[in-house]
């Protein structure tokens, strides 16, 4: 009993931080609107859970996935056509582009589950380009104009989107609902089994389970979030681009991932924080975005090889240990 005593105020302390820290968290980005633009939080936002979504497969999975462009970019695409052109509500739209990741996230996963390593990475890059390509040639697409005005609609048919606090807290919440998700199946049996096959998938087979199995399913929510995540974007922005569904987008959401630090639920947080706030304030400097974001992630790697929250998690483990 006395040596287990000591742990005891630490746990409740710990727990006392955490809590201090959600409040804290909450009450920010309940104010956040009041404090600056709100378009470039919703874009924040969406961001965090693309990032967060992808983490699902290369934090907790270990799959490198060159392709997650495709489904956030499709989302986007399948979201802005349904509210324009079919005159879907908001939720429907929503819906209609997390629906359409989902599926192209299991045809892509059922193709390319079962090779590792580089062999993975380039058929998920030469999927995803395939769907980029169709996103250039169809025409409901609109080409390089993309699909422009996209009606915001309303929310539950009562709250107006065109309001951009409104859209705003609409995001937030999506947002959360994703993120609580990735939460949960993280801290599942699920979600340790997916950490013991990236650690080691022989022994995992050697117990008679099916790694492709739980990794298709992995990948595929990761789909579905990130089409989730940019079919929010769509109608926030009333735009489905080209810069969405390109192979840059798939770099830039591992760039956010690898920043903040992969395998953790906060890093992906970071990370997409940090590279949104960075093209956001370099835009109007006339400095080369592209060069400076990536000399910013050199000099990050070099750094922090776990990545910023991750070097920050392993630090405190080691003072706690």
């Amino acid at each position: 009993m006395t040596a287990l005593s000591p742990s005891l105020p630490k746990s409740n302390l710990a727990r006392s931080i955490g809590l201090i820290l959600l409040i804290l968290v909450a009450s920010i980005l309940l104010l956040a609107p009041l404090l600056t633009y709100p378009l470039y939080l919703i874009k924040i936002l969406c961001f965090v859970l693309f990032a967060a979504a992808f983490n699902l497969v290369l934090g907790y999975a270990g799959l490198l996935s060159f392709g997650h462009a495709a489904f956030f970019g499709g989302g986007a695409y399948i979201a802005a056509h349904a509210a324009k052109v079919w005159n879907l509500p908001f939720e429907l739209a929503i819906l209609a582009g997390t629906a359409f990741a989902t599926i192209v996230g299991f045809i892509f996963g059922a193709i390319a589950i079962r090779r590792h390593g580089i062999y993975f990475a380039m058929i998920t890059l030469a999927l995803a380009q395939m769907i980029y390509f169709l996103a250039v040639q169809m025409p409901f697409t609109g080409g390089e104009d993309g699909i422009q005005s996209v009606p915001r609609g309303y929310l539950l048919g009562i709250v107006d989107l065109e309001n951009i606090t409104a859209m705003y807290y609409t995001v937030l919440g999506g947002t959360a609902l994703g993120l609580v998700i990735i939460w949960r199946t993280v801290n599942s049996p699920f979600g340790h089994t997916l950490s013991a096959i990236r650690e080691n998938e022989t022994r995992v087979t050697s117990l008679g389970l099916k790694p492709e199995r739980y990794k298709l399913i992995a990948f595929t929510l990761s789909a579905a979030l990130s089409g989730f995540a940019g079919s929010m974007k769509a109608i926030a922005f009333q735009l489905a681009s080209l810069v969405d569904v390109t192979w840059h987008m798939s770099g830039e959401v591992i760039l956010m991932t690898l920043l903040g630090g992969m395998g953790t639920l906060i890093g992906p947080i970071v990370g997409a924080t940090v590279v949104v706030g960075l093209e956001h304030f370099l835009a109007t400097s006339g400095l080369p975005i592209t060069f400076i974001i990536g000399l910013f992630f050199i000099v990050c790697v070099m750094m922090f090889r776990r990545g910023v929250f991750g070097e920050l998690k392993h630090f405190l483990q080691r003072r706690q240990a």
